[in-house]
């Protein structure tokens, strides 16, 4: 058996979101979610969720795009940021005040340090952004157990041109970042979708990322119980969650001898 994190991400995005990723970790098919801090969402959304503290990975899902962001003044839609974050660059001071408020709004309704840190729309490795966050979290948690990071880079090329876009914007950079400062990184990443498919073209999808996944890879979903209106990738969320949910996921696990594990038991420091 090959042990693969299992992370679903958004959480506190809306109801469909967070209730479907509670109700997919009680059926034992995650092991990890990622949090949206800025969500007026989450004080509500941390209670719910607190019975799987230390049962999966919670993490923070730094934000710098979604509407929350927006709405906060530091946001800019995607390719906005990723042009700003390669020239002029972004304001060093507002970057890291902003991971910390991000950090801060985490532990006043979860009562912990995040189990890890990664980036709605893999802002954590942008430029500008991703010597911030290693900094931080070096120095707000100097001893364990400290929050691994996710390195965007996807497994054997998945994900086409979006996949070489993400990990083009700083996977290795913030490998070497993390390495340096003594922090655990997940290596790879899996579960790089366009949201078009089907139930059943998604089973098919996850059972290639199994079958491809190295040790300790990290496949991410973004599952919902129902498709919320404004949300443009919520039918695609609704497929995930009907699929996950499913015997035929089950199936696929053990088809492809993976375990779903925690990032903070695969990472943790060797005695």
């Amino acid at each position: 058996m090959k042990s693969v994190i299992l992370c679903a991400d958004d959480y506190a995005l809306n109801e469909s979101v967070s209730h479907g990723i509670v109700a997919l970790a009680e059926a034992g098919r995650l092991s990890a979610t990622s949090v949206m801090t800025l969500s007026p969402r989450w004080a509500m959304d941390a209670a719910v969720l607190a019975p799987w503290r230390g049962r999966i990975d919670v993490g923070l899902h730094l934000d710098w795009t979604s509407e929350f962001a927006l709405a906060a003044g530091h946001g800019a839609p995607l390719g906005a940021l990723m042009r700003r974050s390669c020239w002029p660059g972004l304001a060093p001071a507002q970057v890291r005040a902003e991971v910390q408020r991000q950090l801060d709004r985490f532990e006043q309704h979860w009562g912990a340090p995040p189990d890890h840190v990664d980036g709605h729309q893999h802002v954590q490795q942008f430029p500008g952004i991703r010597q911030a966050v290693v900094d931080i979290l070096a120095q707000r948690y100097p001893t364990g157990p400290r929050p691994y990071l996710r390195i965007s880079r996807p497994v054997a090329w998945q994900g086409g041109l979006k996949g070489r876009v993400i990990a083009g914007m700083g996977a290795s950079a913030l490998q070497r970042l993390a390495r340096s400062r003594g922090l655990a990184a997940a290596p790879f990443l899996s579960g790089i979708d366009d949201f078009q498919s089907d139930v059943a073209g998604y089973a098919q999808s996850m059972s290639h990322w199994l079958a491809e996944a190295p040790e300790a890879c990290l496949i991410m979903c973004h599952p919902a119980q129902a498709a919320e209106p404004g949300d443009e990738i919520g039918p695609a969320r609704l497929r995930e969650w009907s699929y996950l949910s499913s015997p035929a996921f089950a199936v696929a696990l053990q088809q492809a001898q993976v375990q779903l594990a925690r990032g903070q038991i695969l990472f943790a420091p060797t005695p």
